[in-house]
C-alpha cells in the first residue's frame, strides 16, 4: 500500500525529532502525547493533534510509538482507547525499547485485525534522533518490514532485520548490555584521568583514536567532562532497558554480570534523585 499518513505517538526528546524528520519527508503526520502542551511546536509546524491514540489510528497509514516504559506500550496498543481498538489494516510500528514478550503479544492482536507489526526499537539517543541517523533494529513481518523502508530511512541511517516479532527488542537489549558496561569503563577511565591530575580533555582526544575509542567515549565522555547531566537518554529508561535484558537473560540461563554491576550503580544514582539526568551522569558515582 502507499504510505502517506503517519500517526506519531510520544514527542519526547527523541519522538520529536523523528516526527519533524518524517514529515520533511512528505509524510502527513498526526500526533499523540499525553500533555498537549509538549507537542505545541510540532502542531505549529502543520501537523495534526488528535485526542487519543484509537482517534489517531482510525486516519492513519502507518501508526509509530516512541513512548517511555512497557506499560505505557501496552496502554497506547492494547487499552481502552489504544491503537489496536479502532484501527483496521495498515502498519503499526513500536520503536520504544520495550518487552520482547509484548512485542509478540501485539504482533498477535494486530494480525487478528489485518495489520502486520513491527518492532523497531532504535539506538543512538537524541544526536541519533536529531540527525536522522539512528539504526533501527527491527523484528516482526517482514514484508511489512521492507514496505516501511522508506519510513525507517527518514529516520536512521542502520536499518536491519532480525525475524520474528521481538526479535527487534532482543537485538535492542544486546545494544543496552554493551553500553552498559561500556558506560562505567567511560566514566571509570575518565575519573582516573581526574584523580591523577591529568587534563582529562586531553586525555580523551588521545584515547578516542585508539583501542578504546567508542561512541559512549567521545559523545558521552564529552558530556560527563562538561559536567553536561542533559539527558539524551534519561537513566530511568536505561534502569527499565537493563532489568528487561537482565530479566530476558535469566530466561535463557545467561549470566551476565558486567549488565547487574551497572544497573547496581545505576540504581544508586536513581536512589539520590537523578532517574531524570542523562546516563552520563554515571561520572557522579566515582566524583561525587
Amino acid at each position: 500500500m502507499a504510505i502517506r499518513k503517519i500517526g506519531f505517538i510520544g514527542t519526547g526528546v527523541m519522538g520529536s525529532s523523528m516526527a519533524r524528520h518524517l514529515q520533511n519527508a512528505g509524510y502527513e503526520l498526526s500526533v499523540y502525547t499525553r500533555t498537549r502542551a509538549k507537542a505545541q511546536p510540532l502542531l505549529d509546524s502543520g501537523m495534526k493533534w488528535c485526542d487519543t491514540p484509537a482517534a489517531l489510528a482510525g486516519d492513519a497509514d502507518v501508526v509509530i510509538s516512541m513512548v517511555g516504559y512497557p506499560r505505557d506500550v501496552e496502554e497506547v496498543y492494547l487499552g481502552e482507547n489504544g491503537v489496536l481498538s479502532t484501527k483496521q489494516g495498515g502498519f503499526v510500528v513500536d520503536m520504544t525499547t520495550s518487552s520482547p514478550k509484548l512485542a509478540r503479544r501485539i504482533y498477535e492482536a494486530a494480525r487478528e485485525k489485518g495489520i502486520a507489526s513491527v518492532d523497531a526499537p532504535v539506538s543512538g539517543g537524541d544526536l541519533g534522533a536529531r540527525n536522522a541517523s539512528l539504526a533501527i533494529m527491527a523484528g516482526g513481518d517482514e514484508t511489512a518490514f521492507n514496505e516501511l523502508l522508506p519510513v525507517f530511512r527518514a529516520m536512521g541511517k542502520t536499518i536491519n532485520y532480525f525475524g520474528a516479532a521481538g526479535s527487534g527488542q532482543y537485538t535492542k537489549m544486546a545494544n543496552q548490555i554493551a553500553i552498559a558496561a561500556g558506560m562505567l569503563g567511560v566514566a571509570e577511565a575518565l575519573a582516573y584521568a581526574q584523580k591523577m591530575g591529568l587534563d582529562a580533555m586531553k586525555v580523551l582526544e588521545t584515547i578516542e583514536t585508539g583501542a578504546a575509542g567508542s561512541w559512549s567515549l567521545s559523545n558521552l565522555g564529552r558530556r560527563m567532562l562538561k559536567g553536561d547531566d542533559q539527558p539524551g537518554f534519561y537513566i530511568k529508561h536505561f534502569l527499565k532497558d537493563m532489568r528487561i535484558a537482565i530479566e530476558s537473560a535469566e530466561e535463557a540461563g545467561l549470566e551476565l554480570p558486567g549488565l547487574n554491576k551497572a544497573r547496581e550503580l545505576y540504581d544508586q544514582l536513581a536512589g539520590r534523585g537523578m532517574e531524570d539526568k542523562g546516563t552520563q551522569a554515571i561520572i557522579h558515582w566515582y566524583l561525587g
